[in-house]
């Protein structure tokens, strides 16, 4: 969002000086003259970042990965590829959709603004549409009253941030027509009393309001998402993860589709 701004004002700013020289600079410089250094940035920048900005903000957004909270699915320093378009157009920073396209689906990889602080983008997967009723018993989810296909557990070791190492199970989840894997850890999360994750903890099953989503990590035990700030407005949409375009780390993972 920051950077978008940022875009903008250079935008209003370099547009500003081009139209300037057009309507006034122009007609008081002699044949032949030279342009004024500034204008000649203006004019050169201008339409390079007219071009940028629209990509980025209607088609397509290119983020970093900064934690370990989806894997295994996206590890931390993935440089993934966001679709603006499929949850919609929206006005930049204000983020109000002017043109409706399609709504995130159960299982979608999406990036939002951070409810509590939108000028951060969060990335997870959607769990719950609006409507949803959704337990999280013995971290098995169940929605509308069926609980999700959970198979194939099997060790996964890894290390987080600080140089911690980490063992967990690695299944593979069937969240509506996405098939997918997460991570579970034998531990128990702590909440505040009214977070989702404290009434998850006390077998209570929670309805997603109207205009928003529940979210979760793949990581499920190391993920801070819906479970502790709350559900995702429909009014904080970015748009939908769905490749990985480069990782210095690990070069294997350059190109591989998000799922």
């Amino acid at each position: 969002m920051i950077f978008a701004l940022f875009m903008i004002m250079i935008l209003v700013i370099t547009g500003l000086i081009w139209l300037f020289d057009i309507f006034v600079l122009s007609k008081k410089r002699p044949a032949g003259a030279d342009e004024p250094i500034m204008v000649e940035y203006a004019k050169s920048f201008f339409p390079v970042i007219l071009v940028v900005f629209f990509v980025r903000s209607f088609i397509v957004e290119p983020f970093k990965i900064p934690s370990g909270s989806m894997m295994p699915t996206l590890l931390a320093g993935d440089f993934i590829l966001v679709n603006k378009f499929t949850y919609g157009l929206r006005v930049p920073i204000l983020n109000n959709t002017f043109v409706e396209v399609n709504h995130p689906k159960r299982g979608d990889v999406f990036v939002f603004h951070y409810p509590p602080e939108p000028s951060i983008d969060y990335i997870k997967r959607v769990v719950g549409l609006p409507g949803d009723k959704i337990r999280y018993q013995n971290k098995r989810l169940i929605i509308n009253g069926q609980p999700l296909l959970v198979q194939n557990g099997r060790d996964y070791e890894y290390v987080m941030s600080g140089l911690n190492f980490m063992t967990a199970k690695q299944y593979t989840e069937q969240l509506g027509d996405v098939k997918h894997d997460i991570l579970v850890h034998d531990v128990i999360g702590n909440y505040d009393a009214d977070a989702i994750g404290a009434k998850f903890a006390n077998d209570e099953e929670i309805v997603v309001p109207a205009g928003h989503y529940l979210a979760m990590g793949d990581n499920r035990d190391n993920s801070s998402d819906s479970r502790v700030w709350g559900f995702v407005p429909e009014g904080n949409l970015v748009g939908k993860a769905f490749f990985i375009w480069m990782n210095f780390d690990q070069g294997s993972r350059i190109g591989s589709v998000i799922r």
